[in-house]
Order: C-alpha cells, then sequence, then structure tokens
C-alpha cells in the first residue's frame, strides 16, 4: 500500500534514555499501530564524537523492556535499511552536491580559529552570539564569496571544507504542524547550517531529510526543540524532493521538571529517575538510576508517559498499551510543556501493581526478592503472598520490605515498642497459645484468629493488647499485613518458633 503510514524514533546513541525520548517513541508507536502502520527505529550516528559505545545497544534494550518492538531496524531489518546513518554515509555527499550545484547550497572552507575570530569581531550586547548568515557569509572564505577558480582549486587540493545550505534571504517560511497548526518562520533569523561535515559525515540536518524521503516516512514526530531548525527542513525538502514529498510533522511539548526542562541534574538533586533503564557511563563510570530499577513496571511507565501532554478527553487515567492504541490521537497532545510529577508516577505503578494479579507479578516480586538474598521456592505461597501485599506496595522494590519476614524470621525485633507494656500475665499468654497452636488440626488464619481470641478471655486480657507484640514476634516491627493472615502463611511451626523466640528477648 503505497500511502501506509511510516513512523521513526531516530535517536543518537550518546547515552541514557531519557523519558522524554520514551515518549516520542510512545507517540510514535501508538500512532501507527493504530492506523495499521510501520514504526521504524533508526540510529543517527553520524556525530561520531559524541559516539558512546553501548548506547545503541542499550536503547534496544529500554524498548524490548517497554514492550515496544520497532516493525524495521538495525536489529529487525526491512526494505529501507541501512537503518544506521553511519552505514548510509555515501549516499549523501551526492544530494550535498546536488543543492551547491543548483545554487542552495556552498562550499565554506572557513578554519575553527577563523570561524572563532569572527564570532568575536560581531559579538555585541545586542548580538552575543552571531551567526554563520547571509549577512555574514560574504566576509568569511567560501565558494560565494572566492572567485570561482579559487574554489576549484581549493577542492581539487582537498582543503578542508564543509557544505552549508544558503538560506534565502528575508523569505517566509510557512508549514502546518498536527499540533501546533500553521507555523511560520523568516529565513532572516536563520543561520546558513552546516549540511556536510569535513569528515564526509551529514549533519542531522541533511540526514534527516534524505532518510525520511527514503525510507517512505509519512509522519515525523520530535521534540519542539527542533522546532527553529525546521525552516532549513523545509527548504531541503522543497529543493531535494518536493514540499508534497515531505512527512507530516508534529513537534511534541517539553516533559517539565522543578526548575525548566527536565534534565538529568534534576533526578540527581530530587531523587526520582529520568532515564528508562540504569545508564552507566563508560568515560566517567557513572550511574544514572532507571525507572526499571527503581521498581517501575513498564505498564505504568508507559501509562504515566502517554498522560504526559495527552489526554483522551475524559477522566480516565489508567490505559493499557491496547487502550491507548485504540484511543491515541495526536490532535489531542498539548502545545505547553507537561510537568511531570513523581508522586504522580508512583501513582500510577500503584494503580498497576494492584490491578494485576499474583501471575503477572510473579516473575518480577521473586526477582527483587532473590536480588536481596532470599530463597523463593514455593510459588504457591509466593502467589499468596503477593495477594496479600500488593496493594501496600507503590514499588515493585517495596515488596521486599512488605514480604521478606514471610520467607525469612526478621533479624531484629522492635523490643522498644514492647517492653514498657510488657507483663508476665503476657508472657504466660503466648506460651498458652503456642500449646494451643500446637493441637490446631486447621492452620488457617480464621482458626489462628479464633484460638488467639479465646485464649486472650481465658487469661483476662484485651487481645488488642496482645496483637502488637504477636505482630512484632513475627515480623520484627510495626508494619505488614493482617497478624492471622501472616501466621497462616509461614505455618503453623514456624509461627510457634518465633513466638518462643521472641519470648526469651522481651
Amino acid at each position: 500500500m503505497e500511502n501506509k503510514v511510516r513512523v521513526r524514533f531516530a535517536p543518537s546513541p550518546t547515552g541514557g534514555l531519557h523519558l522524554g525520548g520514551v515518549r516520542t517513541v510512545l507517540y510514535n508507536y501508538l500512532f501507527a499501530k493504530k492506523l495499521g502502520g510501520d514504526f521504524i527505529l533508526r540510529i543517527e550516528d553520524t556525530d561520531q564524537s559524541r559516539f558512546v559505545p553501548g548506547a545503541e545497544g542499550y536503547i534496544f534494550e529500554c524498548l524490548k523492556w517497554c514492550g515496544i518492538e520497532p516493525d524495521e531496524s538495525a536489529i529487525h531489518g526491512g526494505d529501507y535499511g541501512p537503518y544506521r546513518q553511519s552505514e548510509r554515509k555515501r549516499s549523501y555527499l551526492g544530494y550535498a552536491e546536488k543543492l551547491v550545484e543548483n545554487g542552495y547550497a556552498y562550499y565554506a572552507f572557513d578554519t575553527p580559529e577563523e570561524l572563532e575570530a569572527m564570532r568575536q569581531d560581531l559579538r555585541t550586547a545586542d548580538n552575543p552570539a552571531p551567526q554563520y548568515d547571509q549577512t555574514v557569509r560574504g566576509r568569511m572564505r567560501n565558494s560565494i564569496s572566492l572567485p570561482a577558480d579559487e574554489t576549484k582549486t581549493m577542492l581539487l587540493k582537498n582543503t578542508p571544507h564543509v557544505i552549508r545550505i544558503k538560506l534565502p534571504d528575508d523569505e517566509i517560511i510557512s508549514f502546518q504542524d498536527m499540533i501546533r497548526g500553521e507555523v511560520h518562520f523568516n529565513t532572516g533569523t536563520i543561520d546558513d547550517k552546516v549540511l556536510l561535515k569535513a569528515d564526509g559525515m551529514p549533519t542531522y540536518h541533511l540526514a534527516v531529510v534524505v532518510d525520511d524521503f527514503l525510507m517512505k516516512i509519512t509522519h515525523a514526530f520530535r521534540g519542539e526543540e527542533w522546532l527553529p531548525s525546521s525552516p532549513v527542513h523545509v527548504l531541503l525538502w522543497r529543493y531535494l524532493f518536493g514540499e508534497k514529498n515531505m512527512p507530516q510533522w508534529a513537534h511534541l511539548p517539553l516533559i517539565m521538571g522543578p526548575s525548566g526542562k527536565l534534565s538529568k541534574r534534576d533526578g540527581a538533586k530530587y531523587g526520582f529517575p529520568v532515564f528508562a533503564m540504569n545508564w552507566t557511563d563508560p568515560a566517567t563510570n557513572e550511574l544514572t538510576e532507571g525507572f526499571k530499577e527503581k521498581g517501575f513496571l513498564p505498564e505504568a511507565f508507559l501509562n504515566m508517559l502517554a498522560m504526559l501532554g495527552w489526554n483522551d478527553g475524559t477522566e480516565q487515567e489508567v490505559f493499557s498499551i491496547t487502550d491507548l492504541i485504540q484511543k491515541f490521537s495526536i490532535e489531542r497532545v498539548h502545545k505547553a510543556g507537561a510537568k511531570f510529577d513523581y508522586e504522580k508516577a508512583k501513582w500510577f505503578n500503584h494503580e498497576w501493581i494492584k490491578g494485576f494479579n499474583a501471575e503477572d507479578l510473579r516473575l518480577k516480586v521473586k526477582n527483587v526478592l532473590e536480588d536481596r538474598g532470599l530463597e523463593v521456592d514455593d510459588t504457591i505461597l509466593l502467589d499468596k503472598v503477593i495477594n496479600l501485599v500488593k496493594d501496600r506496595c507503590t514499588l515493585l522494590t517495596d515488596f521486599y520490605d512488605q514480604a521478606y519476614f514471610f520467607f525469612r524470621s526478621p533479624a531484629t525485633l522492635d523490643i522498644a515498642a514492647v517492653r514498657p507494656k510488657w507483663t508476665m500475665e503476657k508472657k504466660e499468654f503466648f506460651i498458652s497459645l503456642c500449646q494451643e497452636f500446637e493441637a490446631l488440626a486447621e492452620w488457617e488464619s480464621a482458626f489462628i484468629e479464633s484460638a488467639f481470641k479465646t485464649i486472650a478471655t481465658e487469661k483476662n486480657i484485651k487481645p488488642g493488647e496482645l496483637q502488637l507484640p504477636f505482630r512484632i514476634m513475627l515480623v520484627g516491627g510495626k508494619f505488614g499485613p493482617p497478624v492471622f493472615d501472616i501466621a497462616g502463611l509461614i505455618g503453623k511451626q514456624e509461627t510457634i518458633h518465633r513466638i518462643m523466640n521472641s519470648l526469651e528477648q522481651f
């Protein structure tokens, strides 16, 4: 089908995958799947100076954890490869030179020192960052300012050079954004962007246009930070392939943190993750924690991201990926920046944990417990424990604190909470309780509770005064689910053992 929807996510392998990047992936994916289209992952690795080993594999691992599989990529293959820009290097030179031949671009031979001198000379209070634009290009060393024969000689000598787009003077460039409506730019405010670098690699500006054309991309969603570059891309489409072949664009709102655009520094300062998964910078060995390792479910993570800048027009907040595919509309994405709220993110995770059954959570919880040194071999017990404590867990990591005592006796007891009101009568109660427990034929919470209250009545002690010591005996502190449920799950002999061991310490 010629007009099949084709969208792409095109990250640079330069580090961890920010939640804003995952949201871009998600919106692309939802849009494509709703319309029966394809989602392509293209690695934009043309800036070799910023390339970080391991970053590409990390991107794929993040998407795998999220449950988002590309239809085409360097791993998945496809009919429009290669899917790494560095492997497409030879294709860009021809397009850049075609632009020069047609008068839309030019060779620039300026050295880094000459560029810096230009910036120093032209810097003023009103113009703190001078640009290489139509007012400046005539005084620099390029094929516009130099005689044609000198330019030709320099090219024959392989003099280092770049190719820059020649922006028209004072022209209004317009296009229709799917989120923002009609957008206008004056070319007089934009510099002559480099299209092809001295090493023969394209910049983002040339590569994104050429690749989107060759890969037949129909819709391009990207962050609003690329909005100022869009007139350059419109012109490149016009000059190379015709604007009628240009994808429909949507520039997504920024995700805002406590003090501006959400950044890794915000996460470090305020103690929340900003990357999908743990990322260790190979250069500094610095670890940045991810949502996965923090204890988020991928379903909750995607649900939270979908709501950062979009809603379906109702009060509904919890959506499965199937719901999102059905209900997503790019036109309902907001223009304004979306504020990231970590407490709200945790709320989504809590809702998803509560909504899952034990079977859904079993493997993840088992991993959490075993990572902390617990042996979890009894699946039936684990499922019962999950169902008992899941409503108390906001993050998957909370399952350890809420459940470890089902699999191991507490190492310490909060004796200080018991000792002020501890009496010989209470000690005798627990000794009698252990004897009664030994005789119980049915070991279930209802029978345990009945025996507990019967003996309390016989000893003339209020059951409420005995439940706190009983809880501390079983779990070590003043927390956990109903105490008779705990006893029912850890078993008769373990319950008696913990009581007798605690009496010695009390």
